[in-house]
This record gives structure tokens, sequence and C-alpha cells, in this order.
């Protein structure tokens, strides 16, 4: 498809003006590959698996979703839309970035493939729209906008690459058939060897004293979250700077 060929998929009518009335719906393919893809990965939601899904034919299917590329940002967008941001921007900054770092938190854990979407660019979709006006209408009264998105962007590279490390690490102790406990007592005599080299002070320190690889995913998270609104609050007009809800 060329440049000239392309159109958004939002730009595409839900209801063709000519042929027959649609026996389905872009939300209940959306809903079905979502459905899968929680299930077996975003490589099991093909239009043949969803055809299946929900009693279609496969190649019915591009009559309301015409590419793999289109289905993935409808996908990505309904997920979006999972995030609570009812009320915001609410004057408490503090508080809204909170709510918002924790959907967005949430959101991946409950749909892991969203990690394998790649968005260089965004698709501006309904639910994205209303996170975008949302989101950073939060700041949007303390900040030029050029450094409001330097702060969400920020905000959003802190969460995302948390969370990818979360979802990936799961896999992977998932892979290994142990429990996590299991998985890092493993480890234990070569670390311990490591220590008592001498030779990574540093390494030792982090293993003898560190307190936060002790900490639960949602303290760890909670942790590096204050650090990141605090950075944020530095950026903002002193008196916007108050505490708010924390985290």
């Amino acid at each position: 498809m060329t440049d000239a060929e392309y159109v958004s998929i939002w730009m595409r009518p839900e209801r063709p003006a000519r042929g027959p009335k649609p026996v389905y719906s872009r939300a209940q393919i959306t809903e079905a590959a979502i459905r899968i893809a929680d299930a077996e990965g975003l490589e099991a939601a093909t239009m043949r698996r969803i055809a299946a899904e929900i009693g279609a034919g496969a190649m019915s299917l591009y009559r309301y979703v015409p590419s793999r590329d289109d289905l993935v940002e409808l996908m990505a967008d309904r997920v979006m839309g999972e995030i609570d941001v009812t009320g915001m921007p609410s004057g408490d900054w503090r508080a809204d970035l909170t709510r918002y770092a924790g959907g967005l938190r949430a959101m991946w854990l409950r749909h892991p493939w969203i990690s394998a979407v790649q968005r260089s660019l965004p698709g501006f979709g309904p639910s994205q729209l209303l996170l975008i006006e949302r989101l950073m209408g939060v700041l949007d009264v303390l900040v030029p906008i050029d450094e409001n998105l330097g702060l969400i962007a920020m905000l959003n590279s802190y969460v995302e690459g948390t969370v990818r490390e979360e979802i990936g690490s799961a896999r992977e102790i998932g892979r290994s058939g142990l429990s996590e406990s299991e998985w890092m007592a493993r480890r234990g005599p070569y670390v311990d060897q490591l220590v008592k080299s001498g030779d990574y002070p540093i390494f030792t320190k982090i293993v003898m004293e560190a307190r936060q690889p002790h900490l639960s995913r949602d303290e760890q998270f909670r942790y590096g979250l204050r650090r990141v609104l605090d950075c944020i609050a530095t950026a903002l007009p002193p008196a916007a700077g108050s505490p708010g809800a924390g985290v």
C-alpha cells in the first residue's frame, strides 16, 4: 500500500455506505482479538483465529478491518481505554499522575502482549485522544506545552520500562518452571562467590545493604514513581509542588 492509498482506520466508516448490512462490528472483532492475545500472545490473534472465535469467515473480517496493522491499532486503543482518567485534571497534579501511572501499569500487566506493540508514531484513536486531553491537561496550566510533553514522556518511560522488566522477568521465571523464590535461590551460590571474592564492592553493597531488591513489585514501583514525580515537581512553579496524595 502506498502513502497515497493509505487511509487511517479511524477515517474509515464503521458501516460502508453500500452493500449488505454488516453482521459483525469492529468492537466485536477487537474484543475477540484481545481475548486471544491475552491468553496466547499477540501473534496468536490472527484473522483466522478471530474468525473462528466469533463464527465468521476469515476473509470476511477484512471487510471490517482492512489489515493486520489496523487490527493491532484497534486492540491497542481499546486497552488504553481501560486507564481511568475520569475527573482529570482534578487540580492535584501529583494525585492525577500517580493514578494514571498505576492505571497504565495495571493495563500492561492485564495485557502483557502490549509490550510487543511497537508504536513509534501514535495512531490517535479515540481512547488515546481522551488520554492526551485528560493527562496533558493535568500540567497544561503549569508549564508550556513542550515542557508538558517532556515531563509526561519521562513519566511514561518510567512506567513502561518498569513494567516491561516486570513482564519479562515473569516470562523468564515461568519458562524455568520455578517459583520466583526458587529462581532466586538457585543463583545464591554464585552470588555468595562474587561477594566473597572482594572484587565487586558495589555489587556487594547492593547484596548486603540494598532494601529495594527485597521489596514487592508494587512497592518497587511506588518507590521509583515517587522519585519521578519529585523530578517533575522541580520543573513546576513552586506553588504547584505540593505533595498531594503521594504514592
